[in-house]
């Protein structure tokens, strides 16, 4: 087994991005700007929020946290929302999921400005992915193709099989794997909870994607012998083990799966970090405009 190490990478990747950065910066005057917008008090968002905008300072991003209570109005967020996708200064923007349950996620993912959504959950983003056209690629499929590249996992004629089917990760993760490029040039399964005979067609992948958000769904004696497992999981566990007082677990068995696999990431320490890594590469190309040029 070797590990698919998500700190590894990620780091050697912000340093190529501290460097651009800092040549935009010398070039433009600016840093490369990111606005997270936080609404109400979940304990997961907040980490994710902070460890996000640490690590723009880590590569030399300037970056925003705009927070809101939980009452906060759909109106009142898309007015906020449209006030920046207007500031030229700001280059991306995320909205920390999930919100509150007045608050239609779909409807404020719409409000941002696609040239902004450096997420990757805009629907011209997804669209233009599906047609591999230049745009912002989910930042945690993106952050596992850059993982497959940096390793040199080989993919083109593999059998690939995706659990979850979700459109932040399982179904652009399909797309990706399935394009004619490298990383890519797979025969794609995408599964989900409701599929049959899950175990016997995740069972027949060279490649392994579990992202159906249930701790330990996947096991051994649903992976092959040989097969690569990316582990997309986050499920948070209150422990008196840790000082946080919670233990993270993934998606996939890692302790009995780690027996079966050639390669595998582990949680944490693995997809999280790379997710990190696919928005701020996406940031930093936002603010260059080479995705969408600048007016």
């Amino acid at each position: 087994m070797n590990l698919l190490d998500g700190k590894l990478v990620s780091a050697k990747i912000k340093e190529d991005i501290k460097v651009d950065a800092a040549a935009f910066t010398a070039e433009t005057g600016r840093k490369p700007h990111l606005v997270a917008i936080l609404v109400g008090n979940d304990g997961g968002s907040e980490t994710y929020v902070a460890s996000k905008m640490r690590n723009c300072e880590l590569v030399g991003f300037e970056s925003t946290n705009i927070r809101y209570g939980v009452d906060i109005t759909e109106d009142e967020l898309i007015a906020k929302i449209e006030e920046i996708n207007k500031d030229e200064r700001i280059d991306g923007l995320i909205v920390q999921l999930p919100l509150p349950k007045h608050i239609d996620p779909d409807k404020i993912t719409e409000a941002i400005d696609y040239r902004k959504d450096v997420d990757g959950f805009h629907p011209i983003n997804l669209g233009r992915m599906q047609r591999n056209l230049p745009c912002f690629i989910p930042a945690t499929p993106y952050g596992i193709m850059l993982m497959l590249a940096h390793y040199g996992i080989e993919t083109a004629g593999k059998k690939a099989v995706v659990v979850g089917r979700s459109n932040i990760v399982g179904s652009p993760m399909s797309i990706l794997l399935a394009r004619n490029s490298n990383p890519g040039n797979c025969t794609v399964t995408l599964t989900h909870s409701r599929t049959s005979n899950l175990k016997e067609e995740v069972l027949a992948a060279d490649i392994v994607v579990a992202a159906i958000g249930r701790k330990n769904f996947v096991t051994a004696e649903m992976v092959k012998e040989g097969a690569v497992v990316i582990d997309v999981g986050i499920n948070r566990e209150d422990s008196n083990e840790t000082k946080s007082g919670f233990k993270l677990y993934g998606d996939v068995d890692f302790e009995e799966v780690a027996k079966k696999a050639s390669w595998i990431t582990p949680v944490p320490g693995g997809v999280g970090l790379m997710t990190i890594v696919g928005l701020l590469k996406n940031t930093l190309e936002a603010a260059k405009g080479t995705v969408y040029p600048k007016a």
